[in-house]
């Protein structure tokens, strides 16, 4: 690593911190040229994961869109932020947990109804309807007589 203050390319290690979260790893560097400190970090590269959607396309996965997804199926309920916020943290690390970076979109509709079903049974038939395209009246009451 070359110091950032005089370009050496002969820096030191004086110390090594795991980051609060775990995700990095902190070093504090001295150049023995110019005696100044820096700081580095070290951290994993994550692979994006890629949403394969029913038209075939490929997007990355996006948070704020599954979170803005997730705010319309709940409003006017009494799912609150932090259980939203729960929600798109789970779904992300179950999908990081995949076998592979490339998922398709209805697997990750099935990971957020299955959490909203344990919250909000309005919330969930709201987000079934979008996601699995509810066309007339039979597929509400299908999907009403799985719950009850």
């Amino acid at each position: 690593m070359y110091c950032i203050f005089c370009k050496n390319r002969d820096t030191e290690v004086i110390e090594t911190r795991l980051s609060e979260d775990g995700g990095a790893i902190r070093r504090r560097r001295q150049c023995p040229k110019c005696q100044k400190r820096f700081t580095t970090y070290e951290r994993v590269e994550e692979l994006p994961i890629l949403v394969i959607k029913r038209d075939g396309r490929r997007e990355r996965f996006d948070r704020q869109k599954l979170r803005k997804g997730l705010f319309k199926s709940c409003e006017k309920t009494k799912v609150t932020i932090e259980h939203l916020e729960k929600i798109v943290s789970e779904v992300e690390s179950e999908l990081k947990q995949q076998d592979s970076t490339e998922i398709e979109s209805r697997v990750i509709g099935k990971l957020v109804a299955k959490h909203l079903k344990k919250i909000d049974k309005i919330a969930y038939i709201r987000f079934a309807s979008v996601f699995q395209r509810f066309v007339d009246v039979e597929d509400f009451e299908k999907e009403l007589k799985k719950l009850l």
